[in-house]
Formats: C-alpha cells, sequence, structure tokens
C-alpha cells in the first residue's frame, strides 16, 4: 500500500482501514492451512498459506517498525532480508523510482 501525491490524508487513512477490515475478515473466516497466491512474488513460492502469510506479515512488520530499517536500505541499498536476491519479487520496471518520486515530491514537513 502506498499513497499518491493526490490523495488525502483522510482518502488514505480510508483505505487503509479498508485493508484492515478486510485482513480482519480474512483471518477470522478462513483457516490457516487456507491457500493463497501472491502473483508479484516468484513462481515457486508464490502459494502460501493463511499461516504462512500472517507469520510473514508479523516478521515484516517487527522489521520495519522502527527507522533503523530505512536508515540501512539508505546506507546499504538492499531492500528485503537479503544482499543477493531479495525478498520483493519482480517488479514493475521503475516502480521503485516512482514510489521514491512521490516521496520526494512531499519532501519534509516545515
Amino acid at each position: 500500500m502506498y499513497a499518491v501525491a493526490g490523495e488525502s490524508r483522510e482518502q488514505i487513512l480510508d483505505g487503509y482501514r479498508a485493508a484492515w477490515a478486510h485482513s480482519d475478515r480474512t483471518i477470522v473466516e478462513l483457516d490457516l492451512d487456507t491457500s493463497g497466491h501472491v502473483p508479484h512474488w516468484p513462481q515457486e513460492r508464490a502459494a502460501i498459506t493463511l499461516h504462512r502469510t500472517l507469520i510473514h506479515v508479523t516478521a515484516e512488520t517487527a522489521r520495519h517498525a522502527g527507522q533503523a530499517d530505512i536508515v540501512r536500505e539508505t546506507i546499504d541499498g538492499v531492500a528485503g532480508l537479503r544482499a543477493v536476491g531479495d525478498n520483493l519479487g519482480d517488479v514493475e520496471a521503475g516502480y521503485l523510482e516512482k514510489l521514491e518520486a512521490i516521496a520526494r515530491e512531499f519532501g519534509p514537513t516545515p
């Protein structure tokens, strides 16, 4: 999930709340061994259970909870868990640059 320049804070929060509600319903209604598919992950790892998804999201949340991860990514230029073969999967050409441009457009708050 990311914000684009034309979105208001309320639109961003509404989108976040909708994703949160959907996640809550998914966790309550599905068994942990329910299979899913992550289309932007490598094909050999794209099939995943709800249980593994919850573990992955928990680990990602812990990893990104502090600003130290942002500092480390700035220093070594690596996103994901490994320097070689990151865990981001194939992303569309220019996607990361697009996100960075959106962030730079807002710049530091006065």
